[in-house]
């Protein structure tokens, strides 16, 4: 049954991976997302659902448990911050390769290098952009609040069974430790061996006496056989791209000037917007919550209508904005706003930077 508790970030995102009913989780400690894993250890989810809890010896190893799990046909997660998550990539690029279906959190730091425990936006060209080798991608996810954090491990795992495709659920600092209250979801049965033959036919789920052989790879050494498998990714994350895009509008009906945002930037931004609207200024919102698929014709179609100005607001130097500029194709002013180094930006300095960069510049 579902419950109402007070919960860091990370600590309901744990609880949701039990509650989907994930088979396993492999995963390493590193700051601000090392709660995640010691909370499933203090829970002990073998005991409540038959979930396997495992602290690999290093992130790559992490990866690679859960590339092997998922190509069984398993719900399987993993966990990490920035610098692991770049260990994790080459891994990432396999199960996309693979076309293999999986859920990993980035709780993200401010960098580059070693950086800070701080919060940070800065791994946005990672997530987005296909952060190891070759032409993949993957479902990202923004939470904005704990609720979200659970919430979107359960929608996490719908989207990567559907498409056979790593989703990321980037989070930050700010979202992965704060608390709040969350409403958790009612447990997901795990499927049986039974369950998961039969709904997954690609899975390696042991050859029978006369069945076919099911073999999964990333491996393919005919250059126009690599070329038709790449093209069959393409209309996958086309496909994607026209009906999985997700994202909320603030205020933005009679709105002349848009805040673009995500995760804990966004909250700022939404506090913003109030201080603005308080001063008569008409400004809204757009918050994403998929960062891939970029809501670029949503985009598109708000600047039609006459918008005059968008800012991008991010804990990073400008990456997210990059694809706010092509979204708006030069329809419209727009211009970023960031703090980097693990330092929060205020909703008075973001109001600030909109009345200097888009409404009086």
């Amino acid at each position: 049954m579902s419950e109402l508790k007070l919960m860091k970030g990370n600590e309901a995102l744990a609880e949701a991976a039990i509650r989907a009913g994930a088979d396993a989780y492999f995963g390493y400690p590193i700051t601000p997302q090392s709660e995640v894993i010691e909370y499933l250890m203090a829970e002990k989810p073998f005991e409540r659902t038959g979930m396997v809890v495992l602290q690999a010896e290093s992130e790559i190893a992490a990866i690679n448990m859960v590339y092997g799990a998922a190509g069984a046909g398993k719900k399987v997660m993993t966990s990490s911050s920035s610098p692991g998550v770049s260990l994790k990539l080459e891994g990432i690029s396999y199960i996309a390769g693979a076309e293999l279906p999986c859920v990993y959190a980035n709780v993200v730091r401010g960098g580059p290098g070693l950086g800070t425990i701080q919060p940070s936006q800065a791994d946005y060209f990672q997530s987005t952009k296909g952060g190891g080798h070759g032409d993949y991608r993957q479902i990202v996810l923004a939470p904005a609040s704990v609720q979200e954090m659970s919430d979107f491990v359960r929608d996490g795992f719908d989207l990567a069974f559907k498409y056979r495709i790593p989703v990321l659920i980037l989070s930050d600092g700010v979202i992965g430790q704060m608390m709040e209250k969350v409403k958790l979801f009612e447990p997901i049965p795990r499927l049986t061996e039974e369950e998961i033959k039969e709904k997954y036919p690609w899975a390696t789920t042991g050859k029978k006496h006369g069945t076919e052989r099911r073999i999964i790879t990333s491996l393919y050494l005919d250059s126009n056989e690599m070329e038709q498998h790449n093209i069959k990714l393409q209309k996958k994350y086309k496909e994607i791209s026209e009906k999985e895009v997700r994202f909320e509008l603030i205020d933005c009906e009679d709105a002349e000037y848009v805040f673009v945002a995500y995760g804990s930037s966004a909250r700022i931004a939404q506090k913003a917007v109030r201080l603005a609207r308080a001063k008569g200024l008409k400004v809204g919102l757009f918050r994403l919550i998929t960062l891939f698929p970029f809501p670029t014709k949503q985009i598109q179609e708000m600047c039609s209508k006459g918008m005059k100005g968008f800012l991008a607001v991010e804990m990073s130097a400008g990456q997210m904005v990059e694809d706010v500029h092509l979204a708006v194709k030069g329809c419209a002013k727009v211009e970023h706003y960031g703090r980097y180094g693990g330092i929060v930006h205020t909703p008075e300095e973001v109001l600030e930077a909109m009345e200097q960069k888009i409404i009086g510049g």
